[in-house]
C-alpha cells in the first residue's frame, strides 16, 4: 500500500466533503430520522458524495454510514477498505455548536492504517498514517491551504503539520466526555479516577475530536460506555495508535477490531 498517496488524497476528500457540509450548514436546513433514530441530512449525503468521488480511483471497498452495507459474507472477504463517517456529529450539525467531524479510515485486516479527521468549522486537521505518526495542522495554518487543496503536495500538508502529541506540562488529570451522550456509566468511571488522581478536569466535546484530544496530549482519557459505530471511531483510533495511545475495547481487553459483523462497537477506553 502507497499510504501517502492514499493519505493524501482522504485529505483531500475530507476537505472537500467539508465544503459540502458548510454549505447546508449555513442554511434553514431540514432533519431527517434514520430507522436507528438518529438525525440525518443533506449535509450528511452530500459529504458521503463528495468522499466517494475521490476515495473510488483506488479500487478499494468503502463502508460508509451513509452508503450500502453489504453483507457480512461478502465484507468477510475485504482485506482492505475505507471506513467512512462523511458527518461525525450530526447532533452536534444540528445544535449549530461546530464540534462535528469527517472520518476517513483506511482498515487493513480488521485494524485501521491511516486515518483523517477534519473539523469543517475550526478547519483542524488530524492524520495518521502507519508506522509514520500521527499529526494536527491547526485550523489557522491549514485555512491558508484548504483553497488550493486539490493542488497541494503531500509534503506541503506535512511541512505545516506538527507530530502528536503536542508536549504538555499539564498536572491534572483530562478526562474528555461526550457532549450529546453522557452515560450513567460514564459519570461512575469519572467519580473513581478522581479516587486515583489529586485533580480530574472534564472537557466535554463532540464528535471524534474527543479522540483527537487524547492523541493531541490535550486530555489523558476518553471513556465510552455508550453505542457508537466503527464509523465513528476508525479513523480516530489510527490517530491515536500513531500517537502512542490506545482505544481498547471494554469487553475484549484488546485494541478494538473493524469490519466486524455486527458494526456497533462494544465501550471502549481511548488512553494515553
Amino acid at each position: 500500500m502507497n499510504y501517502r498517496s492514499l493519505l493524501h488524497q482522504a485529505i483531500i476528500a475530507s476537505v472537500l466533503a467539508g465544503e459540502e457540509i458548510l454549505k447546508v450548514y449555513e442554511t434553514d436546513f431540514s432533519v431527517e430520522t434514520k430507522p436507528d433514530k438518529t438525525p440525518v441530512t443533506l449535509a450528511d449525503k452530500n459529504a458521503n458524495d463528495k468522499i466517494i468521488e475521490y476515495l473510488k480511483p483506488f479500487d478499494i471497498q468503502i463502508l460508509s454510514e451513509e452508503g450500502n452495507h453489504e453483507d457480512y459474507h461478502i465484507r468477510k472477504n475485504w482485506n482492505s477498505l475505507w471506513i467512512v463517517d462523511p458527518l461525525d456529529g450530526t447532533k452536534e450539525f444540528v445544535k449549530r455548536n461546530g464540534e462535528f467531524t469527517v472520518n476517513i479510515a483506511l482498515v487493513e485486516n480488521n485494524s485501521p492504517s491511516l486515518g483523517v479527521i477534519y473539523c469543517p468549522v475550526s478547519k483542524d486537521m488530524y492524520f495518521s498514517y502507519k508506522n509514520n505518526g500521527a499529526y494536527k495542522i491547526d485550523g489557522e495554518a491549514f485555512g491558508l491551504l484548504i483553497n488550493h487543496i486539490k493542488e497541494t503536495s503531500f509534503n506541503s500538508i506535512l511541512e505545516v503539520a506538527k507530530k502528536l502529541p503536542i508536549k504538555n506540562l499539564r498536572k491534572n488529570y483530562v478526562v474528555v466526555a461526550s457532549r450529546s451522550h453522557m452515560s450513567s456509566e460514564t459519570y461512575t468511571h469519572i467519580e473513581n479516577l478522581k479516587l486515583h488522581h489529586k485533580v480530574v478536569t472534564i472537557i466535554n466535546a463532540g464528535s471524534s475530536i474527543k479522540m483527537c484530544l487524547v492523541a493531541e496530549g490535550v486530555a489523558d482519557e476518553y471513556p465510552r460506555f455508550g453505542p457508537t459505530m466503527e464509523w465513528d471511531t476508525a479513523a480516530g483510533q489510527s490517530i491515536l495508535q500513531e500517537s502512542n495511545c490506545t482505544l481498547i475495547d471494554y469487553l475484549t481487553h484488546e485494541p478494538m477490531i473493524y469490519n466486524r459483523e455486527n458494526l456497533l462497537n462494544n465501550w471502549f477506553i481511548a488512553k494515553r
